[in-house]
């Protein structure tokens, strides 16, 4: 992106002592912000941005036609108190220095520029299992009977003192499902279960196991792991025992793996994430990482933020040095556009994004729902334009 100042996502500014560097840029020379991902960490990124410096004109680039990532997606309808950040976020873009365009593939209709007079700060959004509150409601669903190994929770409850109160309420409760005898009531409760549930641990797929005539799923092979090392340290490794479990569905929910959006950024492989020094990718000057980009897979919301903080913190501090350049005049999102229409990609602005919520919250009324989601990227760019 010739001529455009870019940070992606996940940047939170560190708002204190900001009258520093308030006046760094000439009279007239606006600072131009790209956010590339308008998830959590990219309107948190705005948020701050907006906040500090009134200098500052922030574009925010997202694959997807709809904005707040894993707010919109990863985030089960019954965490009201968790999606009112959506209210946040929608006052921030809203904003007359902020922008949002969705429907724009960074790395694919667009190639970074990573010219050392920019800074980019990349993180893509990743989406986690809230599986503590399913745990809570699958132990008590109707018509259903939990079945856990005990083997596996072998030297668990030694360990529980040591976990972190989250991680430990969790697995209490696991533990308890799995060891302790049910009394009367539970157990004639289960007893009557038409359908069972469990976890498996120290277990990884290997294989779909297909039907005779290889037309349908009838079953899935584990490779049997066993534990290797103490505490933290400890690691999981191949026994070489396979077990098959004889099922007719199977559903991948593993999607916790960061990938490069570009192969001339530094990037471990191994690790799934942006080799960095407190956000300051390793390597490679004026160029800046945050979320689980920089992190990998860890936490919630709020830990995004705070990982933000340290990014942010580095950022200025290399601003106010003069390390990282940013007096010269940029065209910003104008050059971007122009190039876009050339290439045939209409953005979603969040006017369009408006259209779209608004058809959602009336479908989602009709029949008792907060909204009715659109399924399709087809139907969203439908509505988007019409």
């Amino acid at each position: 992106m010739s001529g455009h100042k870019m940070l992606c996502s996940g940047l939170k500014l560190w708002t204190s002592g900001r009258s520093r560097w308030m006046s760094r840029l000439p009279d007239g020379c606006s600072l131009k912000v790209c956010i590339v991902g308008g998830g959590p960490a990219g309107f948190y990124t705005a948020q701050q941005l907006l906040k500090a410096r009134q200098d500052v004109e922030v574009d925010i680039y997202e694959r997807l036609p709809v904005p707040f990532g894993l707010v919109r997606f990863g985030v089960a309808p019954d965490h009201p108190e968790v999606k009112n950040v959506i209210n946040t976020f929608t006052q921030t873009a809203r904003q007359p220095r902020c922008s949002f365009y969705g429907n724009v593939d960074v790395g694919r209709d667009l190639r970074p520029d990573l010219s050392r007079d920019t800074a980019v700060i990349l993180g893509q959004g990743n989406v986690a299992l809230d599986v503590a509150r399913e745990v809570r409601e699958m132990v008590n669903l109707p018509d259903t009977r939990p079945e856990m190994v005990g083997d596996d929770f072998e030297g668990v409850a030694e360990a529980l003192k040591t976990l972190p109160r989250p991680r430990k309420r969790l697995t209490e409760l696991m533990l308890k499902t799995a060891l302790e005898v049910p009394g009367e009531k539970e157990q004639r409760r289960r007893s009557e279960a038409s359908r069972v549930w469990g976890f498996r641990f120290f277990r990884s797929p290997v294989e779909i196991l297909a039907d005779p005539e290889g037309s349908r799923t009838a079953g899935i092979r584990l490779a049997v792991n066993r534990l290797e090392g103490s505490g933290e340290g400890a690691r999981a490794v191949l026994t070489g025992e396979v077990e098959d479990v004889t099922c007719g569905l199977v559903i991948s929910s593993i999607g916790y793996k960061s990938l490069p959006i570009d192969p001339s950024l530094p990037f471990d492989f191994r690790k799934a994430v942006v080799p960095n020094t407190v956000g300051r990718v390793q390597g490679a000057a004026g160029l800046y990482c945050s979320g689980w980009l920089k992190t990998g897979p860890t936490g919630v919301i709020a830990t995004t933020m705070n990982s933000s903080f340290d990014t942010a913190r580095s950022l200025v501090e290399d601003v106010d040095s003069g390390t990282l350049d940013v007096s010269a005049a940029k065209p910003g999102s104008q050059s971007v556009g122009a190039l876009l229409e050339t290439r045939g990609v209409k953005p979603v602005t969040f006017s369009d994004w408006e259209k779209i919520d608004g058809v959602e919250v009336s479908r989602g009324k009709a029949v008792g729902k907060p909204r009715e989601k659109m399924l399709t990227v087809e139907e969203m760019l439908q509505v988007a334009r019409s």
